[in-house]
């Protein structure tokens, strides 16, 4: 399960709108060794694409240097689709390389709602997982703020 702050999501799918043709895409940072999401960060779609996502080489190296040297590993790696809904392609598949982050998907295909899901990708197999947001990681697994995938 993953369970993340309200204003995390907030911010990633304020950032899949604002791209919205293209697809959006990103990290949250978290300390190593919690499964905890706390630092968001916005990175660059080097593709600029509506259909594809790929991190910018050197920004993504930057990136993961920066969370090592604060003992951080990448808990949530996001991205949007923005014609389809939020399940990952094979594309999204094949490139998943973190087995311990959750992917998390963004829909923005309906300009009203959006779809936000979450999954673990290891070896190529895909398996969705609930999300709870809550308001803060004090209050997680409470089963008091599950909600729906859309909103």
């Amino acid at each position: 399960m993953l369970v993340i702050r309200r204003d995390l999501v907030d911010a990633m799918v304020a950032h899949a709108r604002r791209d919205h043709p293209d697809e959006a895409c990103g990290v949250i940072a978290g300390p190593e060794g919690a499964d905890q999401p706390e630092r968001f960060i916005e990175m660059t779609n080097a593709e600029r694409s509506p259909t594809f996502y790929r991190f910018d080489s050197g920004e993504q190296l930057r990136v993961w240097r920066d969370m090592d040297s604060r003992d951080e590993v990448p808990v949530v790696i996001y991205h949007s689709h923005t014609a389809t809904e939020a399940y990952p392609s094979r594309t999204d598949i094949s490139y998943a390389s973190e087995p311990d982050a959750h992917y998390v998907l963004i829909s923005t295909r309906d300009p009203e709602r959006h779809e936000l899901r979450s999954y673990r990708i290891v070896d190529g197999v895909v398996t969705e997982e609930p999300v709870e947001v809550v308001e803060s990681y004090m209050f997680a697994n409470t089963g008091a703020d599950d909600v729906p995938n859309c909103r």
